[in-house]
Order: C-alpha cells, then sequence, then structure tokens
C-alpha cells in the first residue's frame, strides 16, 4: 500500500497522523457508569489533546449510543461502557459487575464494565488511565486491533437489549 491510498504505516501519511477514539456506551440518562465515563473521557481529551495537537495529531472522539442488539453487532461490542483509541480497547482485561442503573433501565439484572488501572477496580475510569492509553496507542505501545477475531454479542448484551425490548 503506499501513502496515496492509506496507512502505509512508515508515519508519511497523514491517516498515520490521526487520533480516534470511540466511546461507546448504552445510556446517558440513567447509566452512572456511562455518564461518569462519557465525563472522564471529555477531561481526558482537553487534557491531552492539546500536548496531541502540538506534536501534530488530529483527535476526532466519536460518542455512540449503542440502543440496539444490531448496532452492538457492528460495533463489536464486549461490555458498556467502551473507549476504544484507534480501534483498540483501552483496557483489554474486561470484567463486569452488576450495575443497578441499566438493571433499573431494562428491568432485569445486568452487569457492565468495571475498569482495572495500576491494581484497582473502578465503576468509571481514572482521567489517568484515559490519557495513558490515548499516548499509548498514539505511540505504539498498544496490541494491534481485534477486528479480525471472530465476534458474537457476549451474553450479558443479549440479555440486555432482550429486556429492553420486552419493555417496548
Amino acid at each position: 500500500m503506499d501513502c496515496e491510498s492509506g496507512c502505509c504505516g512508515s508515519g508519511c501519511c497523514e491517516t498515520s497522523r490521526q487520533v480516534v477514539i470511540d466511546f461507546l456506551y448504552l445510556d446517558l440518562d440513567i447509566c452512572g457508569r456511562c455518564k461518569g465515563t462519557g465525563d472522564a473521557l471529555t477531561e481526558a481529551v482537553a487534557d491531552v489533546g492539546q500536548v496531541l495537537k502540538n506534536a501534530g495529531f488530529d483527535v476526532t472522539v466519536r460518542k455512540t449510543l449503542v440502543d440496539t442488539r444490531q448496532k452492538a453487532i457492528e460495533c463489536r461490542l464486549i461490555s458498556s461502557p467502551t473507549i476504544r483509541v484507534n480501534g483498540q480497547d483501552i483496557d483489554t482485561d474486561v470484567k463486569e459487575t452488576q450495575c443497578e442503573c441499566c438493571g433499573d433501565l431494562c428491568g432485569e439484572d445486568v452487569d457492565c464494565r468495571v475498569w482495572t488501572y495500576q491494581g484497582r477496580e473502578y465503576t468509571v475510569p481514572p482521567k489517568a488511565l484515559i490519557v495513558d492509553a490515548i499516548l499509548k496507542a498514539v505511540y505504539g505501545q498498544t496490541p494491534a486491533s481485534d477486528k479480525e477475531k471472530p465476534y458474537t454479542l457476549p451474553e450479558n448484551l443479549e440479555k440486555f437489549f432482550e429486556a429492553v425490548e420486552k419493555r417496548k
């Protein structure tokens, strides 16, 4: 692949100077974990964004409400909320605990993501976790994306969407 048709990996392409951050969530009205994660992401991007801009990077944040089973499959959602930098989940050690907010939302017991950072678990990711993940992604210290791995909607998300559909 050459520079004119996409990223060749040499660092010379404009596209290689892009940082794309995806925030995938089930709800921002009721779920404290989703709201808190969105707030932490906004703060982290504000802090690190200027540094990246000064280094010649363009940062794009895409927020996606995953409100259907089909959208979850299309997004390859593993847990909610999720933050990905350049396609890579910032916390690959996916753990979940019961989330009362999402349980209230769908009328069933539902587990949502907890974030692991420096040996501790958080229901909302610390800003430092997000900043570290962004910088590691930008400077090449994260593994390649999992896009090629087979995907199946996790049982917990399947349960969530079934319960939401029943409530409609």
